[in-house]
């Protein structure tokens, strides 16, 4: 059986996933090379924000980032796409798209600069962060 470092790295994250708005930090969602389809991981994720929000409405961000494989406009295109997936996906699960602000950043905030190319998948996400409370 073959583990990709996506599917690691998001059960990692969810098993310490907080139950509350107050203790939330970032959510992050990560995505194959190429790839802007979410996982099933990804969709139990963000299973949990929506759940979240239905417990106390906040607004919150949805932003896109990608790794530093190919050009930058293709890069950025690709933030933007999964970005829009997640807020999609988020917005099919009843949060309206209003309490919702998406921002795509390409490659311009890595989390882990390598040259290597072998954790790019950690820059290749995206990152729902909590904000006030929604109107």
């Amino acid at each position: 059986m073959k583990i990709r470092w996506a599917t690691i790295l998001v059960l990692m994250l969810a098993a310490s996933a907080p139950a509350q708005w107050g203790d939330a930090g970032p959510t992050l969602i990560f995505f194959d090379w190429g790839k802007s389809e979410l996982s099933g991981d990804a969709k139990a994720s963000l299973n949990k924000v929506a759940g979240l929000y239905r417990q106390a409405p906040r607004r919150m961000t949805v932003d896109g980032h990608s790794d530093r494989s190919g050009a930058s406009t293709s890069n950025l295109a690709s933030s933007r796409r999964r970005a829009g997936i997640a807020r999609d996906y988020l917005a099919g699960l009843g949060v309206p798209q209003s309490a919702m602000t998406v921002r795509a950043y390409g490659e311009s905030w890595p989390i882990i600069a390598t040259a290597d190319g072998v954790r790019e998948v950690q820059n290749r996400r995206v990152e729902i962060r909590w904000g006030g409370a929604a109107n």
